[in-house]
């Protein structure tokens, strides 16, 4: 079950369970859209691996008890600003490598 955390690691944006802004990685770690485009080049800071859009769970019971009041999303912060520097030696070795090979 994804946590659907509340916020971008990076800028601390509010990223609520119906935001179609938040991306995850495959560990599920969360960044806004801006962030992954603009700062972190969609590699994860904290894995290496690349982005995807991350799923919106229906807000009503339209089926089995499969929703957001159900299962409820993350209100745990987890606020980890990238070192922008650091971030680009990270991304050089990654040059040239797409997501689904790293």
């Amino acid at each position: 079950m994804l946590e659907l955390r509340p916020t971008c690691e990076h800028c601390n944006r509010a990223l609520p369970p119906a935001s179609t802004e938040a991306r995850i990685c495959s560990f599920e770690c969360t960044f806004c859209a801006g962030c992954v485009e603009r700062v972190l080049g969609n590699v994860c800071p904290n894995c290496g691996g690349g982005f995807a859009p991350r799923p919106v769970r229906p807000a009503h019971d339209r089926r089995g008890g499969n929703f957001l009041g159900h299962y409820p999303a993350s209100t745990v912060v987890k606020h980890r600003p990238v070192d922008a520097a650091a971030h680009a030696l990270f991304i050089a070795t990654l040059a040239g490598v797409p997501p689904d090979a790293r």
